[in-house]
């Protein structure tokens, strides 16, 4: 085989693909790249067996073929390399490379060893803007259980309702929702867990894509659907993924649907008060007060070891007097997430879920279980 393309081209897709490749000793194929040279173009593609990722590489192919290369060495290497056109062949189990006045042989693995990636039906699929996709993800990920105690909360909720797509995280302390809009679907109604492996990846990608401007040719990704395999495209990159099997827990019952206080407070006032209180805040238990007053909310912390901190903000507070025990790296956790000047905190009691959402925005939610005394 044999093909020519451009160093900076080669450096980005292997910085694609190889990113799933770890060291596996059972396997050892799994730490290689498949490098796929046909009429119709080159492909750079890997799989850690539980996600598979291709990457149309641009190039000129001079001589179709197929081989796999250790995916750190040739990520090294090219990395090194001039911004020149790199020449690419491979014979007797070794690629040859050519770069301006470099010049390397690396060995080789045969193309038949490499595990098949899978296939997937079509038909199923819906559209969203690729931009607005990261921003939900973003905004939600953060939020998945560490423990795969409970397997199906070890990823994504995504759930297909009509032209709506809502995505939801939770690990039983905290929830975060976020509702973006389909642009176009033949995907059923339904709810579907992607491992929160996937969603990085996808983060990931998109993020490698859209830091060139120039090397997206469209802002639209696809999602395609099958009983339970997931596969994402976005502009030169198809990542497929086994899904979760399970039933995601129905959150909407510990949604609040009313609450008995509001208050709309500038974001960075409330990150900063609650920074200085945390340094107050009980050893593993991570507790801060947050007292809701006409025109003001305190913030408020206190240690028998470090001493205590008690700090109050303007904000425009309605309903009742209350107050609410919270872990304070949780909801510094929304709120960082947060857009805009000014966040909406919302609460019942001490007992029950609080809610911090952008006061501008009703497709954001982010929930926190209360500290019980």
């Amino acid at each position: 085989m044999q093909f020519i393309c451009l160093q900076d081209n080669l450096k980005k897709g292997l910085a694609i693909v190889s990113h799933i490749n770890n060291k596996n000793i059972n396997l050892p194929i799994l730490n290689n790249i498949l490098f796929k040279a046909t009429e119709s173009g080159i492909e750079l593609v890997s799989t850690n067996l539980e996600i598979g990722i291709t990457h149309q590489l641009r190039g000129k192919v001079n001589e179709t073929g197929e081989t796999t290369v250790d995916a750190k060495i040739i990520s090294d290497y090219v990395n090194l390399l001039p911004e020149d056109k790199v020449e690419f062949s491979e014979n007797n189990n070794e690629a040859s490379l050519r770069c301006g006045n470099y010049k390397t042989k690396i060995k080789t693995e045969a193309a038949k060893e490499f595990p098949l990636i899978p296939s997937i039906d079509r038909n199923k699929f819906c559209e969203l803007n690729i931009f607005e996709f990261k921003k939900a993800l973003s905004t939600v990920v953060f939020a998945v259980a560490s423990s795969d105690n409970r397997l199906e909360l070890s990823g994504v909720m995504f759930n297909f309702n009509d032209n709506q797509l809502i995505v939801a995280a939770t690990d039983s302390y905290r929830l975060a929702e976020k509702k973006i809009n389909i642009k176009n679907s033949s995907i059923d109604n339904g709810q579907i867990i992607v491992p929160a492996r996937t969603v990085q990846e996808v983060l990931r990608i998109i993020s490698g894509l859209s830091a060139d401007a120039q090397s997206i040719d469209s802002d639209l990704l696809k999602i395609y659907l099958s009983e339970n395999q997931i596969l994402f495209t976005m502009d030169s990159v198809e990542l497929i993924s086994r899904l979760i099997s399970g039933q995601y827990p129905d959150y909407k019952q510990i949604v609040p649907d009313k609450y008995k206080t509001e208050a709309v407070i500038k974001r960075q006032d409330l990150i900063r008060a609650i920074k200085a209180s945390s340094i107050f805040s009980k050893n593993g238990v991570y507790d801060i007060s947050l007292v809701l007053k006409k025109g003001l909310v305190n913030v408020y912390s206190s240690s028998g070891q470090s001493g205590e901190s008690s700090i109050d903000l303007s904000a425009d507070v309605t309903g009742d007097e209350n107050d609410i025990t919270i872990n304070y790296r949780y909801l510094l956790d929304g709120l960082n997430i947060i857009d805009g000047d000014v966040v909406s905190l919302k609460v019942i009691n001490n007992n029950t879920p609080c809610a911090l959402c952008a006061s501008e925005d009703d497709k954001y939610l982010y929930i926190v279980m209360p500290i019980r005394s």
